[in-house]
């Protein structure tokens, strides 16, 4: 088997392991907070504190793993995140889940910042759609699996489990990870140490982390309070310190300024920001509505969302061949036509909207990600110089996951806007008894339309940012953003590239 498809294989165990914890752990809300005797924030931080560390650390880890080799970074995230679900799956406590999401977390955070940087390193600049098209097939199926597998244990084990399931997995896929992919090269002889720049990764990290703290607090306890406005001020200050930092004083910058006069690479991290911002409630909103609205449980509710994953597995191969064939821009704006057409569908939903065009609006959703994704990420990949790789995979998965954080934030606020919070609380742990009353089911449908105009919006203003990228610019990784920095590692051997 060529080196390619064996790094392929590893990241896609990672892969896999991620998709199926970011779905399972949706359905075991309501047996964990009954488990653990536990209230509703301390629930909505099960979900948001893992999502808030692994944006968190993106960038940073991404650059660590350019200096000090990605390998190995990769490998410590499948220990750390393996670790994480050990401690998730003992925890005594609904305080003590939250610190060990954090845990899990910051294994993400290394698993996803480094992933992308090894597949670009593998693959040549031609077939990299290729490569990321499949690994859109793994989340498709992990989506999938999370729901499935975590339905079963839910009805017949404990909600432990879904934690405890990640540890044959995260052993696995260490040990195969180990064996298969190269480690970085050795520094040159007389080549300086590898420089991290401290300053900018501490001043990077607090700002996003007081963004992200302004957010989740102004969802829990209202947006005009002090905490969310004087978060918000510091935050904004910080990243103006750290943007002045990297251009002025940084000797090797975190995020090197060159990044953003590249208009394909700015565009394309651009989009990803605004389609998580857009479209990643839309699933929640979903749940809801097919919980609130047609009487589900949660679990079949679940099943009904599954269009969404199968479609985005089954087109993700097609949209990462079609990138690598005629670019990724036209690729990636006929994915986000399409989700724009399912949410103006989604719009439209009533009481008594048929499940089936539910279900064939979800399908429609699902080809435009699969589509959007490959070509996207490809984009990104290719705007940015190989040594630097570990930096562009952490700023499209920092954006894409603070876009994540915002519209989760946004859009449970728009709907609690609309119907009373005691209710929305039952919708997001599934305890909901049959369907809501007329009143509070209108007063639903009128927020989640209005979250779903929002999001519409927002997705325009996604597709006209992507057809502004420009074609296909100049090819794949062939030439460099900016100077390579004395001592940067090697980006491997040529046959890696094969």
């Amino acid at each position: 088997m060529e080196y390619r498809w064996k790094a392929y294989s590893a990241i896609a165990v990672g892969s896999l392991m991620a998709a199926v914890d970011s779905t399972v752990v949706l359905l075991a809300l309501f047996p964990i907070a009954d488990g653990l005797h536990t209230d509703f924030v301390t629930v909505i931080w099960v979900v948001l504190a893992y999502l808030l560390v692994s944006t968190t650390f993106g960038i940073t880890l991404g650059r660590v793993g350019d200096l000090y080799g990605r390998r190995r970074m990769y490998l410590l995230g499948f220990a750390v995140f393996t670790v994480g679900s050990f401690l998730c799956g003992v925890a005594p406590s609904g305080d003590s889940l939250v610190g060990f999401r954090v845990v899990q977390g910051i294994g993400a955070a290394l698993i996803m910042a480094n992933s992308f940087a090894l597949l670009s390193e593998a693959f040549p600049p031609a077939d990299r759609g290729r490569a990321f098209g499949a690994i859109a097939v793994v989340w498709g199926v992990g989506s999938v699996l999370g729901i499935v597998v975590g339905g079963v244990i839910i009805a017949f084990t404990s909600w432990r489990w879904i934690f405890l399931i990640n540890l044959p997995i995260g052993v696995a896929g260490t040990l195969w990870g180990a064996r298969v992919l190269r480690p970085s090269p050795p520094r040159p002889a007389g080549a300086p140490r590898p420089y991290f720049d401290l300053v900018g990764g501490g001043l990077f990290t607090a700002a996003i982390t007081l963004l992200l703290f302004a957010v989740t607090w102004g969802l829990l306890y209202g947006w005009s309070t002090a905490v969310v406005l004087v978060s918000l001020v510091l935050s904004l200050g910080l990243f103006v310190a750290f943007a002045l930092w990297e251009a002025r004083a940084a000797r090797d910058p975190i995020i090197d300024p060159s990044f953003f006069r590249h208009r394909l690479f700015t565009a394309s991290v651009l989009t990803a920001f605004l389609q998580s911002l857009a479209l990643f409630s839309v699933n929640f909103l979903l749940l809801f509505y097919l919980e609130g609205i047609a009487g589900l449980s949660v679990l079949t509710a679940s099943y009904l969302i599954l269009p969404v994953a199968v479609a985005s597995a089954v087109v993700g191969p097609a949209g990462g061949v079609l990138s690598d064939r005629i670019g990724p821009r036209i690729v990636a704006t006929a994915g986000l036509l399409l989700q724009t057409v399912a949410l103006v569908a989604l719009i439209t939903l009533t009481d008594s909207t048929p499940l089936y065009l539910v279900a064939v609006i979800e399908a429609v959703y699902g080809v435009g990600g699969g589509l959007f994704w490959p070509a996207n990420t490809t984009a990104i990949m290719s705007a940015t110089p190989p040594h630097r790789f570990g930096v562009g995979s952490g700023v499209m998965n920092t954006l894409r996951n603070t876009g994540m954080v915002m519209s989760f934030a946004l859009s449970l606020t728009a709907i609690t806007a609309a119907i009373p919070a005691s209710i929305a609380y039952q919708l997001f742990v599934g305890t909901i008894s049959g369907r809501l009353s007329p009143a509070d089911a209108q007063a639903y449908l009128h927020g989640q339309a209005l979250a779903f105009s929002v999001s519409l919006v927002l997705l325009v203003a996604a597709v006209i940012l992507s057809l502004l990228r420009g074609p296909r610019g100049s090819p794949a990784g062939t030439e460099p953003l900016a100077p390579r920095p004395s001592g940067a590692p090697a980006v491997g051997p040529p046959s890696a590239r094969r």
